[in-house]
């Protein structure tokens, strides 16, 4: 039986390596701990040379990154709404969280939030990449994370079947889009 650790590292694409490693660092405070290049592909042996980045996002968790010079442009996904994929970090408290925001924001980034998703509060911003950040702090009580948890197996099953929203967990966000016609 497989039995997961924790997962080691999380690799995306970017632009330009070294932008993306002086962003980490400046904006999130992230240590640059490794740096691997070569010319072909280790698991392929594909010729492809690239540059492959490693920062400490913190209790062992690892952000990578893959610069791919010989490779068309990289891109987006058209067909997914640019709110859907993101990297998330959590913070210590509110408090942290709404300092962060102001520090982004006087650093000059466009900040969305703080949204209050009913067990977690949130903000948004996006790095050179174009990939979607989100710093967060729990907020839910564990009476409320074991009711997602029960649920969850319902919600499931019920989506998979209708492909529209089941209304389990409805009372997340209630407050937020009330009087919001859907």
């Amino acid at each position: 039986m497989i039995n997961l650790k924790q997962i080691h590292h999380v690799a995306y694409r970017c632009n330009d390596a070294k932008e993306t490693v002086a962003f980490y660092q400046e904006y999130l405070n992230m240590d640059f701990l490794v740096a691997i290049a070569e010319d072909r592909v280790p698991s392929t042996k594909e010729p492809d040379p690239y540059m492959h980045v490693f920062l400490d996002a913190g209790n062992g968790n690892i952000l990578a990154f893959f610069e791919l010079p010989t490779q068309p442009q990289m891109g987006r996904d058209p067909n997914t709404p640019k709110w859907v994929q993101h990297i998330a970090f959590e913070l210590e408290d509110r408090d942290a969280l709404l300092a962060a925001k102001q520090e982004l924001e006087e650093k000059g980034l466009d900040v969305i939030g703080v949204t209050n998703h009913g067990i977690i509060e949130s903000i948004y911003f996006f790095d050179p990449n174009g990939h979607r950040l989100e710093l967060t702090v729990r907020t839910g009580t564990d009476e409320q994370l074991a009711e997602l948890k029960r649920v969850a197996p319902l919600m499931i099953e019920e989506w998979s079947q209708t492909k529209r929203a089941p209304k389990h967990a409805a009372w997340l966000h209630e407050e937020e889009f009330a009087g919001i016609d859907s």
